[in-house]
């Protein structure tokens, strides 16, 4: 009995172990691989990938080929004087100006640094300004424009010409100028000095052939020392032949007043005063004909400076005082 139990108590065991487990086991889904294709949008993408990255590389051999070729091939180089064209100089030399690209012989031209060679020809004295511009394959262009000189410049003993800037220029051999000759201004005087002061002499001409056309060429000579007297000295103011100078003393400004002045009175003070060798037309109010004369004539002049002129003036013949 007990054997017959004992196998009972298995096999129930052994059934209740076999309802545990699921009586049926679903399949399980099988992991799929995906293989990427290349696609035709797949095979578009690479092709332009491709032209990209030959046309670049085509391109940087292009550029390296090309920048030896223009740096160093012979086609290219100055190597002659005549590959330098130079327009627009009259005064100064061509070869003043080609000597400034000395340096970039036998160099490429794309090598020459055209900045420092328009500043090195802009510091000759008579260019006042300058343009530089490469023509490929091997040559350069220079414009310039030369300074306009518009009086001599008498300095100690020597004569040299000056443009409206202050800007001295040394008197070429070769050409004829006519202009009055200024006095007063040297290396010394600062520039801005200079150009200020050849400033006053230029509205001086232009003021006085206003008043009478071609005034200016009976101009011979123009003293600008003194900021706040200019200085002229003037033939021909008697009409005529007369070509006596006479030293006219202009103050420092209101020319076409004083001149106008000078003109429609000049002769009533020549008859009244003879030989006429300066006027004095600093004052507002008043005219001093034959101040020097006066002053050294005068008992009080080494004490009254000034005040000494303005009574000789006063005093009648050969001086004269408007009002």
């Amino acid at each position: 009995m007990r054997a017959a139990d004992s196998l009972l108590e298995a096999v129930y065991q052994a059934e209740l172990h076999t309802d545990d487990e699921p009586r049926y086991l679903r399949r399980q889904k099988p992991v799929e691989i995906r293989r990427k294709k290349f696609t035709g949008r797949s095979w578009l993408f690479y092709r332009r990938l491709l032209v990209v990255t030959l046309a670049g590389g085509a391109g940087v051999a292009v550029a390296y080929v090309g920048g030896k070729f223009l740096l160093y091939s012979p086609r290219v180089l100055l190597t002659r004087p005549e590959q330098i064209e130079v327009l627009g100089n009259h005064v100064i030399g061509r070869q003043a100006i080609v000597d400034k690209f000395y340096a970039d012989r036998g160099r490429s031209v794309l090598r020459a640094p055209l900045g420092q060679r328009r500043g090195a020809i802009e510091s000759l004295a008579w260019i006042e300004q300058a343009r530089v511009q490469r023509i490929l394959p091997n040559r350069i262009r220079v414009e310039v424009t030369e300074r306009t000189p518009v009086a001599f410049l008498c300095s100690g003993t020597e004569l040299f010409l000056i443009d409206a800037h202050g800007v001295i220029l040394d008197r070429p051999t070769d050409q004829e100028f006519q202009f009055p000759i200024v006095t007063g201004i040297g290396e010394s005087v600062p520039r801005d000095e200079r150009e200020r002061r050849m400033q006053t002499y230029q509205q001086f001409l232009k003021d006085i052939d206003l008043v009478k056309s071609g005034s200016s060429e009976r101009v011979s000579e123009v003293d600008v020392s003194n900021a706040r007297d200019l200085r002229v000295v003037m033939t021909g103011l008697a009409g005529g032949a007369g070509v006596q100078p006479v030293t006219v003393h202009f103050g420092q400004g209101d020319f076409v007043g004083k001149y106008r002045m000078l003109v429609d009175n000049f002769s009533l003070w020549q008859a009244n005063a003879g030989s006429i060798q300066s006027i004095d037309l600093q004052y507002t109010r008043q005219v001093v004909v034959n101040p020097e004369a006066n002053v050294a004539g005068s008992p009080a002049a080494n004490h009254s400076g000034r005040r000494s002129v303005a009574r000789q003036a006063a005093a009648g013949p050969p001086k004269q005082k408007l009002h």
